[in-house]
């Protein structure tokens, strides 16, 4: 059985639909410390003239705070502000209107913490591509599983009976891939596909919000998400490839 563990992402890019397609078990990861320039409150999103960021302000953000526990800023009309660059960046798009139902579908509800906004927003673009039917949801705050880093993450695949931890390539930096194989769990890494599609303003770029596959393919974007992995020890030793030969 194959488990996803990941911190929210505000409307995440394809490559976190890609690993939520190929996940068994999908965890959601709110219980960690919020890292600021990540992209649990933000994305990027193309338009005419440049990318530009889709950000949530947060309010009184201390060093430390878990993700769970980091605040909104609601003085700040940020819906507005989010919903008027989106109408503009694809008003030419062919499923335009699809894409802001989508989102304004997550924006009618009211989020005390970024973490509760920022699940609702991948559940949402998952619920469009039916990934929310073959698989189960599950979230570390109920798992109530202790710890911190690498052990905790292999405490979580091993309570829900994983044999496959599939995870993006930031936990290279920190993950005990020797004691996972030791508990039987196989560690995968993603080997995003980022597969192009008609896409507005100018040359394709993959990284950005998975609602500018929504605005310019609609369901049809489902064939977009195609996910790959590769085995630990052979993604580590092309990462050191790709080193050396740069």
């Amino acid at each position: 059985m194959i488990v996803v563990i990941s911190q929210p992402m505000l409307f995440p890019w394809i490559g976190m639909l890609e690993q939520v397609r190929a996940a068994d078990v999908f965890v959601h990861y709110p219980d960690v410390q919020f890292s600021k320039g990540s992209f649990v409150n933000r994305v990027q999103v193309k338009t005419a003239r440049e990318i530009k960021w889709l950000s949530v302000p947060l309010l009184g953000l201390r060093l430390g705070q878990r993700i769970n526990e980091v605040r909104i800023n609601n003085q700040r009309n940020w819906r507005q502000e989010h919903m008027q660059l989106l109408t503009e960046a694809y008003a030419k798009a062919p499923y335009c209107n699809e894409m802001l139902s989508l989102v304004e579908s997550v924006y009618e509800n009211d989020y005390e913490t970024i973490g509760g906004l920022s699940e609702a927003s991948l559940m949402a673009l998952c619920r469009y591509y039916g990934l929310d039917l073959s698989r189960t949801f599950n979230s570390s705050e109920s798992l109530e599983i202790g710890g911190s880093s690498s052990r905790r993450v292999l405490d979580i695949v091993l309570a829900l009976r994983g044999d496959v931890y599939l995870t993006g390539h930031g936990a290279s930096r920190y993950l005990d891939h020797e004691a996972f194989e030791q508990a039987g769990v196989r560690v995968r890494y993603m080997d995003y596909t980022k597969a192009p599609y008609p896409q507005l303003h100018g040359e394709f770029t993959p990284y950005v919000s998975a609602l500018d596959l929504v605005a310019n393919v609609g369901p049809k974007g489902i064939d977009c998400i195609c996910p790959r992995s590769i085995y630990w020890k052979d993604f580590l030793s092309n990462e050191r490839d790709r080193k050396i030969s740069s």
